[in-house]
């Protein structure tokens, strides 16, 4: 006899709520197909993935030349801190993309090394497009006049500075050649055209490989003032000026 209070079992299996491990395998499709889970998740997805973009293009760190992309030739520039000056027309930059905004020189880990053994391989060397400064000695080969003097200039106006350098392209000992200017108070300066104004520099002579920019037509207005000013290297007797094109050509020295 059954009670009316009471129930059968299959009454009860009804009643009575699934296994836990049942519930745990089972997969609720009706939550993936939820707007309410589907468009934040796209939104993240989307937001990740152009961080991820934005650091690639313009804030990913490029240590030496050779990392330069297709990308910057001719289209971009590399923003920076000089580190060391080599001759008068060549530096090593260290890139620091997106400057101080970026929390270069403010956030602990966004400093610029200091040693020579820290900053091995992390800087790019760059060449000064457009000129040519008087070489100094090397490999026993003596100074040309002035060469001091070119490098003396180069080394105060830009030491320790920031600087932005507008790449060309990549030379046979891989350097990028670029016009670089650095800030003095609120004005940009252009680094090479104010080497020629010193009468510190020349107009780049080779027949091939020189890379201007659009400078060019600038550069040489700027030789042809210091020339009749008499100013550095234009400043001694013309039979005695030896370009420093006709140094590298007579002692047998590359660009």
């Amino acid at each position: 006899m059954r009670w009316p209070w009471s129930s059968t079992s299959e009454e009860r299996d009804e009643r009575e709520p699934p296994p836990w491990t049942d519930a745990l395998n089972e997969t609720h499709w009706s939550h993936y197909r939820d707007p309410r889970n589907v468009v934040p998740a796209l939104i993240l997805t989307g937001c990740a993935l152009s961080v991820a973009a934005l650091y690639r293009k313009y804030l990913k760190r490029i240590p030496q030349a050779i990392n330069i992309g297709p990308s910057y030739w001719r289209k971009r520039s590399l923003f920076g801190r000089v580190t060391s000056v080599g001759d008068a027309d060549n530096f090593r930059l260290f890139h620091t993309p997106g400057g101080r905004l970026a929390g270069w020189g403010i956030l602990p880990w966004r400093k610029v090394p200091q040693t020579t053994k820290e900053l091995k391989e992390k800087t790019v060397h760059i060449r000064l497009a457009g000129i040519d400064a008087p070489e100094m000695a090397h490999f026993g080969k003596p100074a040309q006049p002035y060469s001091q003097k070119a490098f003396d200039f180069l080394n105060s106006y830009i030491l320790h500075r920031r600087v932005r350098a507008y790449v060309y392209r990549r030379d046979q000992y891989d350097r990028a050649v670029a016009t670089v200017y650095v800030r003095k108070w609120l004005l940009r300066r252009d680094v090479g055209l104010q080497m020629l104004k010193a009468g510190l520099a020349t107009v780049y002579g080779a027949k091939t490989g020189a890379e201007f920019g659009n400078l060019e037509e600038k550069y040489r207005r700027m030789e042809k003032w210091a020339k009749s000013k008499k100013r550095g290297i234009w400043s001694g007797n013309k039979k005695d000026y030896e370009s420093p094109r006709d140094y590298k050509i007579r002692t047998g020295k590359a660009a």
